[in-house]
């Protein structure tokens, strides 16, 4: 698969710096900093979040997938465990599913939370007490979106996410991950999966493609219009299989090596910028998920994305040691 743009790298002083070049117009646009590690650990979270954390403060939202029971790709608990414990005032988040399964009600999330080891920090499941419409300004589908509750409560939000592929969406980065992550399980999943906001008969998931794309990306505005400036992106690029964590057992096993974590304070940089660096592996390796990411037109979350003012497709990646 070929990025609509041309990402170039440099090393000075032993830093990497990677440009994505957008439209013509838009080259008087900053680029975004993108911090990249190649160390999967514990330390290595840290160390990227310590670069995009000043404005995170007051009570903070960890918004992070806790996947179906026992799946084999989740986040390491470790990794999670050592983000939350150094953020003050934090909670892991979620929301249940609109899909029959066992995060589909509340009483069947807490087991699979159990199950899968997310017991060593408050979880909250923000649809719990009943839901809230988080307005949506320029949108071309939808002028608000329905979310949990309780995503009201928080001050900051930190948007913790696995990077793979997703079945509907192509892959599931930062974007996917509040944009489907935050709505309600039972209505506002519902609009994002609705063909222009709207319920088919007989077809739970009308949407496809760059509709889908387009909820999605404005489902996410949503939720960073609420946060402003007090919400950042990490993308953990290891086990990326074709299927999202919420596939489970059945889920594909991975092919792609893992890469590294990323974190930015641009949702759509840092998107980007994994979709680039999962283009650097080799094509064995790479195939399976990128045509999983063309064939759903996957790439058109970051196109609407910069068009909706989320973020800019330009960046300046920056390893760390």
């Amino acid at each position: 698969m070929k990025t609509r743009a041309i990402l170039t790298m440099t090393i000075l002083a032993g830093i990497a710096w990677g440009v994505h070049a957008g439209a013509q117009e838009q080259q008087a646009v900053p680029q975004a900093k993108v911090y990249f590690t190649r160390d999967l650990s514990p330390e290595g979270l840290l160390k990227v979040y310590n670069k995009i954390n000043s404005d995170i403060t007051g009570k903070v939202a960890i918004k992070w997938h806790s996947g179906e029971p026992k799946g084999p790709n989740i986040l390491p608990i470790p990794m999670v465990r050592a983000l939350q414990s150094s953020i003050p005032n934090s909670a892991l988040v979620e929301t249940n599913t609109l899909y029959p399964g066992a995060r589909q009600t509340t009483e069947q999330h807490r087991k699979t939370l159990e199950t899968n080891g997310w017991t060593f920090c408050p979880v909250d499941i923000m649809d719990e007490d009943g839901t809230t419409m988080l307005p949506i300004k320029g949108g071309r589908h939808f002028t608000e979106m329905s979310m949990g509750k309780n995503i009201l409560n928080y001050d900051s939000m930190v948007v913790l996410t696995h990077f793979k592929g997703h079945a509907f969406g192509g892959f599931g980065g930062s974007i996917k991950n509040i944009a489907i992550g935050c709505a309600d399980g039972k209505i506002g999943k519902d609009m994002v999966h609705g063909l222009h906001g709207k319920k088919v008969e007989g077809n739970p998931y009308p949407a496809t493609k760059a509709h889908l794309m387009e909820h999605m990306v404005e489902s996410a505005k949503a939720t960073m219009d609420h946060f402003g400036k007090k919400i950042v992106f990490i993308n953990v690029m290891r086990n990326m299989s074709v299927d999202c964590d919420c596939a489970g057992i059945t889920a594909e096993r991975p092919r792609a090596r893992d890469v590294g974590i990323l974190a930015s304070t641009d949702i759509v940089a840092v998107d980007q910028a994994c979709l680039d660096l999962l283009d650097k592996l080799p094509e064995e390796e790479k195939h399976d998920l990128q045509e999983r990411i063309g064939s759903r037109e996957g790439e058109h979350q970051l196109e609407y994305g910069e068009d909706m003012g989320l973020g800019t497709r330009r960046y300046e990646l920056i390893e760390l040691p």
